[in-house]
């Protein structure tokens, strides 16, 4: 049976990475202020993420841009991005895998014969009209 909200399988290996954190934001002025869910700002950046619109289009009652940010640069130092990016490479190599020695890999750059209409660089003397720009 699939979760009602499906940002569930997303969620638990993400809140395996977190460490512990405590219920009062500790910037607030006599830690008055409680901390948002983490479950709430994840789901918020997972908006972010699958809209690619600005944080002030996800942000509501719930959660605002600036909570969001803050969220998302606190990950960033603690390398919980950095982990769970290795994890998604470690499960792609175990699902899909990857087997380096039976790739082959080629390829060339050349430019396409003749005069493209579209290169503006290149002088064509012989075009009707040229007056050397």
């Amino acid at each position: 049976m699939l979760p009602s909200r499906p940002t569930g399988l997303l969620w638990d290996p993400f809140a395996a990475l977190l460490p512990e954190g405590s219920t009062v934001d500790p910037p607030r002025p006599l830690g008055c202020h409680c901390r948002i869910s983490d479950r709430i700002v994840f789901d918020q950046r997972l908006q972010l993420l699958r809209f690619g619109c600005p944080y002030q289009a996800v942000a509501d009652a719930t959660c605002s841009v600036t909570t969001i940010r803050n969220r998302r640069d606190e990950r960033i130092r603690l390398g919980v991005f950095a982990r769970l990016q290795q994890i998604a490479l470690e499960s792609y190599d175990r699902i899909v895998g990857l087997v380096l020695d039976q790739i082959t890999v080629d390829g060339s750059l050349t430019k396409a014969p003749g005069r493209s209409p579209v290169d503006r660089r290149q002088a064509w003397p012989e075009t009707p009209g040229y007056d050397g720009w």
